[in-house]
């Protein structure tokens, strides 16, 4: 007897798949039927840093697992990395963030979950920028509302002015999501500009949401500014992932308005009980001076590997129209590479570079639909000799 078909929830039909993951999937694909002589594959996709946990944050982690802290945490996070976290605010940024406003979190991922519960609902719209990360538009709708993705260009750094959040503004919106630094640009918003962008906001009673994830991998002085130095209203999402070189300990947190802390921990207590117990108390040596000295020494060797691999795409041909200030990526348009790869978009690029010359890079299909099959976005996340190997396989292309 045949079995009924399973019914799936309308939430879970209308998401689509994150293409840097079916991309990565695809390349291990290939690798796996190459000769061994060939060339290996060259992974340009992922924005994941080659570095790791800092020295004293993995001995802190196996302290942790020693000693048996291994129990529940509260579900905000333990007391004394909040006030870590609040004190890097302090170093870093001038800012005074009270500790009671930190929410630790499963990854960024689960920070931006958490917000979107707490504030959005059905018929809400989030207004966001065209290309941006995907997942954030997953986020809002897995929440019931619409993200609203609206066109940005090279002119306006690739990210949303004040003058646009007015013009789409409607009786729908809730507020902005935004991400400075990008993904997938690495560029960042003017800080004039994100303080007019939250008077539109505010002025209309919405929300605006920062994704600051790569806040600490800020290359130019113009832009090393926090969202949450123009209100205590700005809910501000942040990682352990890139600057501090965590992505699989899956740790981040938020800093919240003081009316919203209290509600995001009670969502937070059904849906996580908990970020993990052991990479809490390791990130705790995340903030130790010498583990700051480290990650500082990682900065420049990122902005050392976006100042020498850009202007050898842009040598190339492969275009990239904003200089990222921040982050570790790429956004270059490939336009001019149709015809010799035989392609008339993107998509198709990615298939054709990985085939040809074994570079993995991103589609922007992945990060909206303004323009962006003409782009694609390559991760300066690698060290510098595969960054090199990359370039050379593309002059044999070109």
């Amino acid at each position: 007897m045949s079995q009924p078909a399973l019914r799936l929830a309308e939430r879970a039909r209308a998401i689509e798949p994150f293409h840097v993951m079916e991309i990565a999937k695809a390349a291990q694909a290939l690798q796996a039927g190459l000769p061994p002589d060939a060339d290996p594959m060259l992974y340009l996709n992922i924005g994941e840093p080659d570095f790791t946990a800092a020295p004293l944050v993995a001995e802190a982690a196996q302290r942790c697992i020693r000693d048996g802290q291994t129990q529940y945490t509260a579900a905000n996070g333990l007391p004394a990395l909040r006030e870590r976290i609040s004190q890097w605010y302090a170093d870093r940024f001038g800012l005074q963030i009270d500790p009671g406003r930190i929410v630790v979190t499963a990854g960024a991922s689960a920070a931006l979950q958490l917000v979107c519960l707490a504030l959005i609902q059905a018929g809400d719209e989030i207004l966001m920028p065209d290309p941006s990360y995907p997942c954030n538009r997953h986020f809002v709708s897995v929440a019931g509302g619409t993200p609203r993705l609206v066109p940005s260009s090279a002119e306006q750094r690739f990210q949303l002015s004040a003058q646009q959040v007015a013009a789409h503004w409607s009786d729908a919106t809730r507020g902005v999501m935004l991400a400075s630094p990008s993904n997938p640009t690495g560029t960042s918003i003017a800080p004039q500009e994100l303080r007019a962008i939250h008077e539109v906001v505010k002025a209309r009673g919405g929300v605006t949401i920062v994704d600051e994830i790569y806040l600490g991998l800020s290359y130019d002085h113009a832009y090393s500014h926090s969202a949450l130095e123009i209100d205590d209203n700005i809910i501000s999402i942040n990682s352990f992932s890139k600057y501090f070189c965590m992505t699989g300990w899956r740790l981040g947190w938020l800093v919240l308005p003081p009316a919203l802390a209290r509600q995001v921990e009670l969502l937070a207590q059904h849906l996580f009980i908990c970020a993990s117990t052991v990479s809490q108390h390791a990130a705790l040596a995340c903030f130790e001076p010498d583990s700051i000295a480290l990650y500082e020494q990682r900065r420049a060797e990122f902005r050392a590997r976006r100042d020498w691999f850009v202007p050898q795409l842009q040598a190339l041909g492969l275009d990239v129209p904003v200089l990222p200030d921040g982050a570790f990526y790429a956004w270059a348009d490939c336009s001019a590479w149709f015809k010799r790869l035989g392609v008339d978009n993107s998509w198709d690029a990615t298939f054709a570079l990985m085939q040809r010359a074994h570079i993995v890079a991103t589609p922007g299909r992945d990060f909206g639909s303004a323009d962006t099959s003409r782009f694609l976005r390559f991760s300066t996340a690698s060290a510098l000799p595969l960054l090199q190997q990359a370039i050379a396989r593309l002059q044999q292309l070109s």
